[in-house]
């Protein structure tokens, strides 16, 4: 236990007061919201500049009343849009579309949209371009077309004004959580965002300290600095020490990232939209720092066992792949259940070994989760680091010492098979 102190403050005085530390720590999340914006920025990214629409209908009246509509809007009156109204008298849409191919080929003219009359009735027209799936064209003029054929269908139906506006109306649906207490609340997406950050940062974070730790073997097994070490100490206190080195400064750094939601939901500094309140338990932020402690060392382990199997950074980069996919499985599983986190994928996924460590902190996040599965899922994160560190202790205690051949899985089994 005396070497395993020693190297422990080693690794937190060399990992917690370096540049890189204190740089990262802060670059991270500036990264996320920079990513963040990024991503909000392509959605909303509207490349329609100088769009040319052709509407072209058999009737008149339709022209007119669309004509109309569509003069009220902003992006016509700038000229951001500009619409081309053709009505077919004594010329069929096929003869139109026939006279504005090459325009629509070239793109001088955008699209071509065919209302017939009976669109009246049935709200079907066609659209021709060379990008015909282009939905932000689509949410520009979609409401006002579906406004006209809306009044001129019950234009003789003698309904009234109020009557008109309801059936325009669109389906306005609120969300609201039941509690596995019963308690009802309303959803707001602020959880669904915090759920997102915490599943990238425990990605982040896992990935990028076990990579380090991967490196750091491998440089002091290439230096032959560990043959020195190991003179004086026991190689799974070599090991331990500098797990819970890099883990303790692994959660400083993860503590100081979730301090802003720490304020949020324990103070009144700042004053949210009700639709992005913060609905966690400040008690849930102490289960995701247990949680990312325990995956952690979990996988500074494997880390380390791979750092040991390997003499140079290309074989070990091959080796580490393995340790990769029990990261990036469940975390693209956690990005995906964000439609619907209730999904038995997910729900399977929150107690499976290795994943529960990054699907189950994002699933609490946006749905209540029954006791006995959030028992269960801890329970087996716990498991999963009970068995994997005395696992990789065994082929960090044979591997750190080899040298000059890469070993086959067949030798890395036999070093399972070692006794202490």
């Amino acid at each position: 236990m005396k070497g395993m102190r020693a190297i422990l403050r080693r690794e937190l005085r060399e990992k917690l007061f370096s540049k890189s530390f204190i740089m990262m720590t802060l670059f991270i999340p500036l990264f996320i919201i920079g990513i963040m914006a990024l991503q909000t920025y392509i959605m909303t990214f509207e490349d329609d500049e100088n769009v040319v629409l052709i509407i072209a209908s058999e009737s008149a009246q339709l022209l007119q009343e669309l004509k109309k509509e569509f003069a009220e809007e902003e992006y016509i009156k700038s000229g951001y849009y500009l619409l081309r109204y053709e009505h077919l008298s004594g010329i069929s849409m096929e003869g139109s579309l026939e006279n504005h191919k090459k325009d629509l080929s070239k793109e001088t003219v955008t699209g071509y949209f065919y209302l017939p009359e009976k669109s009246m009735k049935d709200k079907s027209i066609t659209y021709y371009s060379l990008n015909p799936n282009n939905r932000t064209l689509f949410s520009r003029v979609k409401d006002q077309i579906n406004k006209v054929l809306l009044d001129l269908y019950f234009s003789d139906k003698q309904l009234s004004e109020e009557e008109l506006a309801f059936a325009k109306k669109a389906v306005d649906i609120k969300g609201m959580r039941i509690g596995l207490d019963e308690s009802v609340k309303e959803e707001s997406y602020g959880n669904s965002v915090a759920a997102f950050l915490i599943t990238f940062l425990l990605y982040m974070s896992l990935i990028m300290n076990g990579t380090n730790m991967m490196k750091s073997v491998l440089e002091e097994k290439s230096n032959r600095i560990v043959e020195v070490l190991l003179s004086s100490i026991r190689p799974i206190d070599m090991m331990a020490g500098k797990i819970l080195g890099t883990a303790l400064t692994g959660i400083i750094q993860m503590a100081v990232w979730l301090s802003p939601m720490m304020i949020i939901i324990g103070t009144n500094w700042f004053t949210l939209p009700s639709n992005f309140e913060l609905q966690l338990d400040p008690m849930m932020l102490v289960y995701f720092l247990f949680n990312f402690f325990i995956a952690l060392v979990t996988f500074l382990a494997l880390y380390a066992a791979v750092g040991a199997m390997f003499d140079n950074d290309q074989d070990a980069q091959n080796g580490m792949w393995p340790v990769m996919m029990l990261i990036m499985i469940p975390f693209f599983i956690a990005l995906g259940m964000q439609g619907n986190p209730g999904n038995e994928l997910a729900r399977i996924a929150s107690m499976l070994p290795f994943a529960s460590f990054i699907v189950m902190p994002a699933r609490a996040s946006v749905i209540d989760v029954p006791t006995w599965q959030f028992i269960l899922s801890n329970l087996v994160g716990v498991g999963t680091l009970l068995l994997m560190f005395p696992l990789s202790a065994k082929i960090y205690r044979t591997g750190i010492l080899m040298t000059g051949k890469k070993p086959t899985w067949g030798e890395i089994v036999k070093w399972l098979k070692y006794k202490n």
